[in-house]
């Protein structure tokens, strides 16, 4: 049979995409990577500036490969770039960049056949979607947005606060990105942080040790999905103790949320009206399937799937979706066991072993890029 000698695609070349790809090899299946950038670093490179990771080196590695230096460091982005290349040199798998998926298409056979922005088509065994969310950020569509004059941008197109010198800025939102943003620009600019709800902290360390190790010992990394949206309501800050001071102390400004745009400003959910230059969006993103659309196999932009394995097609599944199976599914500790479930489960199908259910109940929405869930 023709499909038994296809490859494996894997849409996206970033951690979940390098972790499928490593699983893959572990099933007997040959996998082919397709990588929109021009390298297999995923969104990383888009990232701001400053950023780091909250979760310390020793428990941010994908199997195989640990970061470089102290490993109770948190590494910095282009850390996490320069990592990132370097495990997929360790892969012996086909990795493709420069290449965009535009389509999937159901197949002759069972498979499917993959359409890139260059015109080509490729035969596929099987699909992995691990396109992350990076390139779908989610803007609000609150009144007067279009009217508004000033610079309004997710925290996507935010790279450093320098070019805000003097100006005055609206960060929204109640997360990780959120107050990391605000706290840098804060030295350089007049900042507001506006948020629905007061801003919640979680201790970077507790008893001397680093959150990411009581998550691990306890095991509440890998409680699975059906518990974590009982438990985690909103989102949380990882906290030094740094940014708590900074707003207690009113060296960076809290405020409701905002309920319109003006042209020049915004008006205040207590009715009042501010002028500013600029409002950076922190409001997460969503998952970025739009090339899975002929396939019928999304509700509402949101996969049907469970636990990562399609309900409408046995050869789909997905890899790096948020609370996919756990609460570190879409970070770098927790993607690879995700992707070992999935390539077990579609490589035991191709081979026939035994069958993917067809359909399941569809849980809600997996939004990627929750600003509250440490990286």
């Amino acid at each position: 049979m023709a499909a038994e000698t296809e490859p494996v695609i894997i849409v996206g070349g970033g951690q979940s995409g390098l972790a499928a790809a490593r699983a893959a090899l572990a099933a007997g299946l040959r996998p082919v990577v397709l990588h929109a950038g021009n390298s297999p670093a995923g969104s990383w490179p888009g990232y701001y500036d400053s950023l780091t990771l909250f979760s310390p080196a020793r428990y941010s590695a994908l199997p195989g490969l640990a970061f470089d230096g102290d490993p109770d460091h948190y590494p910095h982005r282009d850390q996490v770039v320069a990592y990132l290349r370097r495990y997929a040199a360790t892969l012996d798998a086909e990795i493709r960049t420069g290449v965009r998926v535009t389509e999937v298409h159901p197949h002759a056979g069972g498979g499917y056949q993959i359409r890139t922005d260059a015109g080509d088509e490729i035969a596929a065994a099987g699909v992995v979607a691990a396109s992350g969310s990076f390139g779908n950020p989610y803007l609000p569509d609150l009144p007067g947005r279009s009217d508004f004059t000033g610079d309004l941008l997710h925290v996507a197109d935010y790279r450093r606060p320098e070019p805000y010198a003097g100006k005055r800025v609206i960060v929204v939102g109640a997360g990780n990105s959120a107050v990391q943003v605000a706290y840098e620009l804060a030295a350089h600019a007049h900042v507001t942080l506006a948020t629905r709800e007061p801003v919640r902290f979680l201790p970077q360390r507790i008893g001397g040790r680093d959150l990411h190790h009581w998550l691990r010992v306890t095991g509440a990394d890998r409680l699975p999905r059906r518990i974590l949206t009982r438990l985690i309501r909103h989102a949380a800050v990882l906290d030094s103790g740094v940014y708590r001071q900074a707003i207690t102390s009113g060296q960076l400004a809290r405020r409701d949320m905002f309920t319109t745009f003006t042209p020049n400003g915004v008006v205040w959910s207590d009715g009042t009206t501010e002028a500013v230059d600029a409002v950076i969006f922190a409001t997460g993103y969503r998952p970025d399937l739009g090339y899975l659309e002929p396939l019928g196999v999304l509700a509402h932009a949101t996969p049907r799937q469970v636990s990562g394995l399609s309900t409408t097609h046995r050869r789909l599944a997905y890899v790096g979706l948020e609370f996919q199976r756990s609460f570190a599914s879409n970070t770098l500790r927790g993607v690879s066991r995700d992707a070992t479930h999935v390539m077990r489960a579609l490589a035991a199908h191709l081979s026939g072993r035994r069958r993917l259910p067809r359909s399941a109940a569809i849980p809600t929405s997996a939004r990627s890029g929750t600003a509250g869930a440490p990286r």
